[in-house]
C-alpha cells in the first residue's frame, strides 16, 4: 500500500524532481567547483594555503600529511582519508607538524610545536587531490553555518570505501584530457561532497540545519516538506503531524536536530529563496506571493528582520558589487605555495 505521505523518505520509488534539502541549499549556494593541480611531494615537505572563504575537500591518494589549521589540532592523514574544510582560516599540508605550520616558502619554522604523532620518513611520497567549492553569492556561507572548520573521513570509516570509490575516478579525470572531463570531474566532486555531508549528519550530534533531513527521519520529513512548498502557511501542528511526532516532542526535537525552532526555519529558508530571486527581474510583489507572503509590506518586513535590509536595499546592493570579486573569479583558490624543505645534508 502507498502511503499518502508525500514527504516520508521510505518510500519505495525516488522521485528524481522531488525537493530534497541538500539539493536546494547547492542550488541557491550556485557553487563553481575548481580541481587545483595536485599535489605531489617527498619529504621532507609543506604547503601552505590562503584563508579560503567557501568549501574545500581533499582526498589523500597516496602517503601520508599533516594538516594544520590554524586554531585546532594537528591532523594525520593517511591514504585513502578525506577531509572537508569549511571556511578554513590559513592552514597547511606538510610531512611534519612543523613543515605544515611554517610561515611560508622562505620563513622561519615554527619551532615552539613539538611533533608529536607519527613521523614520516624522508624521502617518503605523498599525493594529494582535492576540489574547491567556491560560492557566487556572497550570502551562500549562511547555508552551511552547520559545518564545523574540519571534518574526516578515515578511509577504515564506514563511509570511506565509498568515498574511495568516487575518489578514484575523480583522480583519473584530473589526470586525464578525455572529453567531457569538466563536466565529469563537476558531477563527481559533487557527489563526493554529498558523501562528505552525510557523513558528518549521520556522526554529528550538533546542529545540523537543514542537513538533519539526511540524518533524521522524521525531523527530515518536516525539512522536505518546507523545502517542497515554501509558500504554504505551514503550522507547528502540520509539521508535527509529517514528522508523526506529538506538536512538543517535534518541537524539541526539531530544535535539538536543527538548531531553531522549526518556524523560524522557514522563515530563514524563505528569505534565502527571495536572496536567490531578488538577483531575477521579478517583481517585489510576485517574490513575495511565490515565497508564502500575502503582500509586498509583509514579505518587506520579515526580510528586513531576518536580512538587516530591505529587499530593494538588498537588490540595489547586488548591482554594486564588483564583478570580479573572489566568489565569482575563475581562477582557481587556495592553489598552495608548495615548498620542499632542505634536507639534513643540505
Amino acid at each position: 500500500m502507498e502511503s499518502s505521505n508525500v514527504y516520508r523518505s521510505s518510500s519505495a520509488e525516488v522521485t528524481l524532481d522531488a525537493h530534497d534539502p541538500i539539493r536546494d541549499a547547492l542550488a541557491l549556494a550556485r557553487p563553481k567547483t575548481v580541481a587545483p593541480v595536485p599535489l605531489r611531494a617527498a619529504a621532507p615537505w609543506g604547503a601552505r594555503f590562503s584563508p579560503f572563504p567557501h568549501i574545500k575537500l581533499g582526498v589523500i591518494v597516496e602517503g601520508e600529511c599533516w594538516l594544520c589549521i590554524d586554531g585546532l589540532d594537528p591532523l594525520f592523514l593517511g591514504t585513502g582519508d578525506f577531509y572537508l574544510l569549511g571556511n578554513p582560516p590559513p592552514y597547511g599540508l606538510g610531512s611534519s607538524i612543523e613543515a605544515a605550520r611554517a610561515r611560508d616558502s622562505n620563513g622561519p619554522l615554527r619551532t615552539e610545536v613539538s611533533a608529536s604523532g607519527p613521523t614520516i620518513s624522508q624521502g617518503s611520497a605523498t599525493y594529494t587531490c582535492s576540489v574547491d567549492f567556491e560560492f557566487q553569492d556572497a550570502d551562500a556561507s549562511t547555508l552551511f553555518l552547520s559545518l564545523p572548520p574540519a571534518m574526516l573521513v578515515k578511509a577504515g570509516d564506514t563511509d570511506g570505501r565509498s568515498l574511495w570509490n568516487i575518489a578514484t575516478l575523480l583522480v583519473h579525470e584530473i589526470e586525464s584530457q578525455k572529453a567531457g572531463r569538466s563536466l565529469v570531474l563537476e558531477h563527481l566532486a559533487q557527489i563526493l561532497l554529498v558523501y562528505m555531508l552525510r557523513s558528518h549528519a549521520g556522526s554529528s550530534h550538533e546542529p545540523l540545519g537543514w542537513l538533519a533531513s539526511v540524518a533524521d527521519d522524521g525531523i527530515g520529513a518536516a525539512l522536505r516538506a518546507i523545502h517542497a512548498e515554501p509558500r504554504h502557511r505551514w503550522t507547528l501542528e502540520e509539521l508535527a503531524e509529517t514528522a508523526m511526532m506529538s506538536r512538543s516532542a517535534f518541537a524539541a526535537n526539531f530544535k535539538n536536530r536543527v538548531g531553531r525552532p522549526p518556524l523560524d526555519y522557514l522563515i530563514e529558508w524563505r528569505m534565502q529563496l527571495a536572496r536567490a530571486a531578488l538577483r531575477t527581474e521579478d517583481s517585489l510583489t510576485a517574490i513575495a506571493g511565490a515565497i508564502g507572503y500575502k503582500s509586498e509590506s509583509a514579505f518587506s518586513t520579515a526580510f528586513r528582520r531576518v536580512v538587516g535590509m530591505s529587499p530593494r536595499e538588498f537588490r540595489v546592493s547586488l548591482h554594486a558589487q564588483p564583478r570580479d570579486r573572489r566568489a565569482g573569479n575563475s581562477v582557481p583558490v587556495g592553489t598552495p605555495d608548495a615548498y620542499v624543505l632542505p634536507s639534513d645534508d643540505g
